[in-house]
């Protein structure tokens, strides 16, 4: 039996430089819980899998809310598993998540990998709404496959839109029934894990970072409006991790020089 679930968060600014939570609504398999963020003033929520999901028919949905001036992190306890239905019929899985970053916000987007089991089928989708001068740091990573098995079908988009703009509409597909070449030498060349990281902070008015390799399988990529974009595959989960998290602490590191300056 397939699964319709829908998790809120909203974040407010409390007016004494920290950030209230008033809607946190679990559902389904997506459990959310309050955790303590290491960042004085920012709110913290971590996505807990409360059961196995996404199967096959299933239909998620995470809305996340900073409303302005809030400041909040969302991560997950661990990985999020794709995996087939529980009959022929059951058709794919989808799984929305739907992000509103308000005037002066910040929101980091960071949940654990998402993997694509053997047989499984998923379509994902990632659009934020962001305002004019919000912050934010998105974090993407898919595996395909467990080990020793194949990848299930995977395709995910990601919208963005700022200040009522187009920032950035990305598609990607991987595994059986894909288009051609997701697996070649011009995407994965025989990697198993790819990953897309998003910094659009307003800091970047001041200049972009310039576009640059990332060592051998990673490139940053700066947008046409403050933001920039890292796109890299590696061999696991692990080595894809650490290239993101690397590229991320030099990104807000600049951003942090051309605020002070």
């Amino acid at each position: 039996m397939s699964v319709a679930a829908t998790a809120r968060i909203t974040a407010v600014a409390d007016g004494r430089g920290a950030t209230a939570l008033p809607v946190l609504e679990s559902d389904g398999p997506l459990a959310l819980r309050r955790t303590r963020s290491p960042e004085a003033g920012c709110a913290r929520v971590t996505v807990v899998g409360a059961m196995s999901a996404p199967l096959g028919g299933d239909r998620l949905t995470i809305e996340v809310r900073a409303e302005d001036g809030a400041r909040v992190t969302v991560d997950s306890a661990a990985a999020t598993v794709a995996l087939p239905g529980a009959g022929p019929d059951a058709g794919p899985a989808s799984y929305d998540v739907r992000l509103s970053v308000g005037e002066g916000a910040q929101l980091r987007w960071l949940p654990e990998q998402l993997v694509s089991a053997c047989g499984s089928e998923l379509d994902m989708t990632t659009r934020a709404e962001l305002a004019g001068t919000a912050r934010l740091v998105l974090r993407e990573e898919q595996v395909l496959g467990r080990h020793g098995e194949h990848t299930g079908r995977l395709s995910t988009r990601l919208t963005v839109h700022r200040a009522g703009r187009p920032l950035l509409d990305q598609q990607l597909a991987y595994g059986p029934g894909a288009p051609g070449g997701w697996d070649g030498a011009a995407i994965l060349g025989g990697h198993r894990a790819a990953g897309q990281l998003l910094l659009v902070d307003p800091a970047f008015d001041g200049g972009l970072p310039a576009p640059r390799l990332l060592g051998p399988t990673a490139v940053l990529t700066p947008l046409a409006g403050p933001a920039v974009l890292v796109t890299a595959v590696a061999a696991d989960a692990r080595l894809l991790r650490a290239v993101l998290d690397e590229a991320l602490e030099g990104l807000l590191t600049e951003s942090e020089h051309l605020r002070a300056g």
